[in-house]
């Protein structure tokens, strides 16, 4: 007699799960899922839940809706076990291949295409699009520097030159005019340094060098106005009181306007003496000067001929030489050396100032960040300008004179009849023919001492 109640005899039991099963399956297949089972699969609607010896899968509540899986990238899918589970979580596993297949041909690998998981190919670069973004990111930066370097540079210029204040300006003509002085300034020297440099101590300022740069578009020239030219001193407005002084007909020096009333005396003196305008004025002292000499790396010049001055410091041999800051003025300011002691001295600083911006200019300069704010730096602090100077209109200045030094424009002396009482008298009529074509923007024809 069998003891078991119904349905619990050992036939119709099924599968046992503890000690002693008989079942066909391993129990281990049944717990580790991972493991795959083989044999053809069955429907999972056999004898487990949702089959038809139960509560069919529709039948609440004790129905169990079959849940879908991914197999092998079949989409949903329960290829089944005899358990009712499947196998939707067990494929590729027993292999050891989690997150690839192996190469073709190797052990493991899958029996054909489209089984297994394949191994996603790393995309090549996008060279196009790395190219584009680097030329873009270059450009900011470019952009970004460059609008910081102008600021920075514009809130350096020392505008104080007032030319609103010139009273009775000739017409302006075509082409750019500036005004460039060399003062004798001492400002911001030290006693060491006023003697390292042979400055002396004099007080006030004096224009030891005045030249006129005129661009144009048929060239540039820079013509230097000897401070011993005689010259009649006109009215003029005072810089500080406002007051008009009326002229009497007095001849002077040159730089005696500048001594007597600076700036905007000295502008209106040339103006009146020889009839042109004067766009812009640009003036560096003693100590500017020989700073900018020293933050460019020195100057190189060829000497024509040697000489010595002890006022200056100058002691120079012939042929080509570096010079720093020190050398550099002395060059420049050496008159007592010379038998034409003005007209050389001007020449001197022609020559050198348009080697200065031809070093200046160049791409070891420019193109070096190292060198090139030190010396912009150097530059800017040391500048007087006018009030209405721009640094597009400072650059233009520089680019020029570089042009006048490499041969693209004329360098020149205003033109000299004789002299009277120790000053330089200029040659009228070719002084006339000179401002006339200045004016017109010609081709200068004209030359000068």
């Amino acid at each position: 007699m069998n003891e078991w109640p119904e349905g619990w005899s050992d036939d119709n039991r099924g599968p046992r799960y503890g000690r002693g099963s008989a079942g066909a399956q391993p129990e281990g297949a049944r717990v580790m899922r991972q493991v795959r089972r083989g044999g053809p699969a069955v429907p999972p609607a056999q004898g487990g839940y949702g089959g038809p010896g139960g509560q069919g899968s529709s039948a609440p509540p004790y129905g169990v809706p079959q849940q879908p899986s991914y197999v092998d990238g079949r989409g949903y899918d329960d290829p089944g076990g005899q358990d009712g589970y499947g196998d939707a979580y067990d494929s590729g596993y027993n292999t050891g291949q989690v997150y690839g297949r192996p190469a073709d041909g190797g052990p493991g690998a899958p029996a054909g295409p489209g089984q297994g998981y394949a191994t996603a190919s790393r995309p090549a670069p996008n060279w196009r699009r790395r190219i584009k973004w680097t030329a873009i990111t270059l450009v900011t930066v470019l952009v970004v520097t460059s609008v910081a370097t102008y600021f920075w540079a514009d809130s350096k210029l020392h505008r104080d030159v007032d030319l609103s204040k010139v009273i009775d300006r000739p017409a302006a003509g075509k082409g750019t005019n500036y005004l460039i002085v060399g003062s004798d300034s001492r400002a911001g020297l030290s006693d060491a340094q006023k003697k390292e440099l042979h400055t002396g101590s004099a007080e006030g300022k004096r224009t030891d060098s005045m030249m006129i740069l005129h661009v144009g578009d048929n060239g540039d020239t820079l013509l230097s106005l000897p401070r011993d030219s005689d010259v009649e001193i006109p009215s003029y407005r005072g810089s500080t009181s406002g007051k008009v002084y009326q002229g009497k007909g007095r001849h002077e020096k040159l730089n005696a306007a500048y001594a007597e009333d600076g700036p905007t005396l000295l502008v209106r003196t040339i103006e009146y003496n020889t009839g042109l305008h004067i766009d812009h004025y640009v003036e560096i002292g003693f100590a500017g000067f020989a700073n900018i000499v020293d933050a460019v790396g020195g100057v190189t010049i060829d000497i024509d001929k040697g000489f010595k001055d002890k006022y200056s410091g100058a002691d120079f041999k012939a042929g080509k030489q570096k010079l720093n800051g020190q050398q550099a003025l002395a060059f420049v300011r050496t008159r007592h050396a010379f038998a034409a002691s003005d007209l050389q001295r001007t020449k001197n600083q022609q020559k050198f100032l348009s080697a200065l911006a031809h070093e200046v200019a160049t791409p070891t300069t420019v193109l070096n960040p190292f060198k090139l704010y030190p010396t912009m730096s150097a530059g800017l602090d040391s500048l007087t300008v006018d009030k209405d100077m721009s640094l597009w209109d400072l650059a233009s200045m520089f680019w020029a004179m570089k042009g006048v030094s490499g041969g693209d424009g004329t360098s020149m002396n205003m033109p000299i009849s004789g002299s009277t009482g120790g000053n330089l008298v200029w040659d009228k009529a070719k002084v006339k023919t000179l401002v006339d074509e200045l004016k017109n923007d010609q081709k200068v024809t004209v030359t000068g001492n």
